[in-house]
């Protein structure tokens, strides 16, 4: 099964890649490309949707640990969201991204990403 990407701008600031199929030594540059455009963008939330991710290898750890390194060098950070069993597994016992920025649903990362949002100050509140 070849890697499926699908790159979203769902809210303001935050972009969201949904992949799909292996990730492994024969598929992970192909995500490398496609996260280039996202890691060179403003957007400081960037959540990988992993509910189609049927397979992860060690190749695929370290894009994700890369676009999660590199989003935190400039302020901004990487969740995961919706990941099988299998693969919650590996990012468990690799520590990859914290278990913290791990979601088990839509509705949980969404409820995360309200709350950041009103933790913030709007702009009017800082006069400007």
């Amino acid at each position: 099964m070849s890697l499926e990407i699908e790159i979203n701008d769902d809210r303001s600031g935050t972009r969201t890649v949904r992949i799909g199929g292996r990730l492994d030594t024969h598929s992970y540059q192909q995500l490398d490309a496609r996260l280039a455009e996202v890691l060179d963008s403003r957007d400081s939330t960037l959540v990988m949707d992993l509910a189609k991710l049927e397979y992860i290898s060690s190749a695929g750890i370290r894009s994700v640990f890369a676009a999660r390194k590199h989003m935190g060098s400039r302020g901004g950070q990487l969740l995961v969201v919706n990941a099988q069993p299998q693969v919650l597994r590996v990012f468990e016992m690799v520590k990859a991204v914290p278990l913290g920025e791990i979601f088990a649903s839509d509705e949980l990362l969404d409820a995360y990403l309200d709350e950041l949002q009103r933790e913030q100050p709007s702009r009017d509140d800082d006069g400007f």
